[in-house]
């Protein structure tokens, strides 16, 4: 699979970075054209700088809509903390709404890959430290092997701190892999699985349930916090309300193709929702 490499900076003082989001600044802040050029544009300041979205992956969210609504803190900064340690940041300081005001050093060195950008403009990327090694600005073939050792994606899922999450951009051989990864940490119970519901249940009977005790598929709570926030507490009407959302995915063990998370979301004894198939068997589609 080819990308686009584009070498330059992460820096995250001032923003508010969570397990699959962080500020990059390519070395030559032009190179964003060449990803506008692939479809949609990617929003950035006047120095460049611009969020990445971690491409094939979805970590607990630390903040999420104008209420800022967590999923439980104890995953979610989990995930951030290992993303910005991995990346090369230390003594990160915080403070109100999660916002970076120290940190050493300013700024790190890395290199996104990626093949464009998202509805709300942010780079959706392979993440990865150090000096790439490659010519920026040009497109670069993207293996397993450079998926494996290179990427935060793939450091975060073999660690069990976030859920695969895929789009039908990601080439196959690379969802194979992450799929693998993401499984044998499920497995071993490291990170967030043991803790995790989004296929065996969990029991909602107001908000508080999945900001502070259920841990979930991220695209899951945010439906849920959605709904919930309509004030209805019953959730009788959620699968409607996800038929009326119409995410478009596949599943693919059975190559179906649904409109509405409802297919693959179930709810049992009025309070228990659950979905019906393991998050690397899905296969969303851009919005």
């Amino acid at each position: 699979m080819t990308m686009l490499l584009i070498d330059g900076a992460f820096q995250i003082e001032g923003t508010q970075p969570d397990g699959d989001t962080v500020r990059f600044v390519p070395g030559d802040p032009q190179e964003w054209d060449l990803v506008t050029s692939r479809g949609r544009t990617v929003k950035h300041d006047v120095l460049g700088r611009a969020a990445l979205r971690l491409d094939a992956i979805d970590a607990p969210e630390t903040h999420y809509g104008p209420n800022r609504v967590h999923q439980p803190l104890q995953f979610a900064h989990a995930a951030r903390d290992e993303l910005l340690s991995w990346l090369g940041f230390t003594n990160v300081q915080q403070g109100p709404n999660e916002t970076v005001t120290a940190v050493v050093p300013d700024t790190v060195p890395g290199f996104v890959l990626t093949s464009g950008a998202d509805i709300h403009g942010r780079c959706i990327a392979l993440a990865g430290r150090g000096a790439s090694g490659g010519t920026s600005g040009v497109d670069v073939d993207v293996d397993v092997d450079m998926l494996r050792t290179t990427t935060a994606n793939h450091h975060l899922l073999a660690a069990g701190l976030a859920y695969p999450t895929f789009y039908r951009s990601l080439f196959p051989s690379l969802r194979t892999e992450l799929t693998a990864v993401a499984r044998q940490a499920r497995t071993a119970g490291q990170g967030l699985w043991p803790s995790d519901t989004t296929t065996t249940g969990a029991k909602v009977t107001a908000l508080s349930s999945i900001t502070d005790d259920a841990v979930m598929l991220p695209k899951l709570f945010r439906r849920l916090v959605d709904y919930l926030q309509l004030d209805n507490p019953s959730l009788a009407c959620f699968p409607a309300y996800l038929a009326g959302v119409q995410d478009r995915f596949t599943i693919l063990s059975s190559g179906k193709r649904c409109v509405g998370l409802h297919n693959v979301v179930e709810i049992s004894n009025a309070q228990t929702v659950r979905m019906t198939q393991p998050p690397e068997d899905l296969v969303f589609e851009e919005g």
